[in-house]
């Protein structure tokens, strides 16, 4: 018996689901860094990048965010709309945008060189959105400026160690699971 459209489709939606709540259980585990806490988030965004595409991916990423501004108290620090006011946003911004590139990039033929590019790739799109999003909305919206080392300090620095590792294990993750999914 062959996989229908109807199966595909399911297939799809269950593992996008899967994503959306492993992004949400990423959001919980908190390691304090000043400023924007060190979450498993990223860790959940590039591998559905990664494993589900740059489609699937992002938008089991954009469910995620649609789910917090909505009002569940899914992010690190809550949920609901008036979280687009939060600092950190734009790194929910950038989660969408850099597993989208991840995604991309990681097309076609596997190999740790390629997963690493899309990796990184994906984490600076995640951090220049979120810097940038920081920036304007402290110093322009809510009135808590920040200067730019601090937020290069507190907002790059402190919390992108351990995003290089996520990213060194999620294209050595990738490189054994793709070619399983995608047998699937």
């Amino acid at each position: 018996m062959t996989r229908g459209k109807f199966d595909s489709k399911t297939h799809d939606l269950v593992m996008m689901s899967l994503f959306t709540v492993l992004i949400t259980v990423g959001a919980f585990i908190k390691i304090p860094v000043p400023i924007v806490p060190f979450t498993l988030q990223f860790l959940f965004t590039t591998m559905a990048g990664l494993l589900l595409g740059a489609k699937l991916g992002s938008s089991a990423v954009f469910t995620y965010v649609i789910l917090g501004i909505i009002g569940l108290p899914i992010f690190a620090s809550g949920g609901g709309p008036g979280y687009v006011f939060n600092p950190s946003f734009g790194y929910l911004i950038g989660f969408v945008l850099g597993t989208y590139a991840t995604g991309k990039i990681s097309e076609g033929e596997i190999s740790i060189k390629k997963l690493l590019l899309a990796n990184f790739s994906g984490l600076m799109i995640c951090y220049v959105c979120g810097m940038l999003y920081y920036y304007v909305i402290g110093n322009y919206v809510i009135n808590q400026p920040i200067a730019l080392w601090p937020l290069f300090l507190y907002c790059f620095i402190l919390a992108v160690p351990g995003d290089i590792v996520i990213c060194i294990i999620c294209a050595y993750l990738g490189k054994k699971l793709i070619p399983i999914l995608r047998r699937a």
